[in-house]
């Protein structure tokens, strides 16, 4: 009964808590896992944020001056500012000064870049290891799905798909698959999980 109660009732209590949450802040999207983060969105980089947040240049806007030392995805140059709404109510995001953040976000028509709660921002030095090996990765696995598996029974829909189940077997969104793995395509065409830590090259360790 405790087992049951572990594995089916929290991860449910868990996304509702969630959707409350969102509800409550009018901000509306559910947790990505970081390989999907990376793979919908336009720009990932990492970037240290130099100035604190002023007014932006578009409505119900703010603006944070970076410096940016590293892009993973996204078009040729550099940015060196970067927009998100104005509180966490509009899924404005909070970033501190001085701090060097992963960053996931989106390009707006005129080229700018803009990142919110449903993006996936991270400070760069709370990240492990692994996981920011994985970065490098993650556009290997954008042909497949991650399919987020929040009570049982649940399961994929195609070989294309990898189940993301830290909310039962961790009762936490980013736990060791989102930490530490990858959803790598194999060559007859189906998708499965890898660990961050192995090569490429020689193999890697499937979840």
């Amino acid at each position: 009964m405790m087992n049951w109660m572990k594995c089916c009732v929290f991860p449910l209590v868990l996304l509702c808590m969630w959707q409350l949450q969102e509800g409550a802040q009018a901000c509306s999207c559910a947790p990505l896992h970081p390989q999907m983060a990376f793979c919908q969105a336009d720009v990932v980089i990492k970037a240290k944020v130099v100035a604190g947040k002023v007014d932006g240049e578009f409505n119900n806007s703010i603006k944070y001056d970076i410096k940016q030392t590293k892009m993973f995805k996204g078009p040729d140059g550099h940015f060196d500012t970067i927009y998100t709404a104005s509180n966490p109510s509009t899924c404005g995001v909070t970033l501190t000064k001085g701090v060097e953040y992963y960053i996931t976000g989106r390009l707006n028509s005129d080229g700018s870049l803009h990142v919110s709660l449903c993006n996936y921002v991270e400070p760069w030095e709370s990240m492990s290891v692994i996981q920011k090996k994985l970065v490098q990765r993650y556009t290997k696995g954008c042909g497949c799905q991650i399919a987020r598996c929040t009570s049982v029974p649940c399961g994929i829909s195609s070989p294309a798909e990898c189940l993301w189940t830290d909310w039962l077997t961790e009762n936490s969104v980013y736990g060791e698959q989102a930490k530490h793995f990858a959803c790598v395509k194999r060559s007859d065409g189906s998708c499965t999980w890898y660990w961050g830590a192995a090569s490429f090259k020689n193999g890697l360790s499937v979840y």
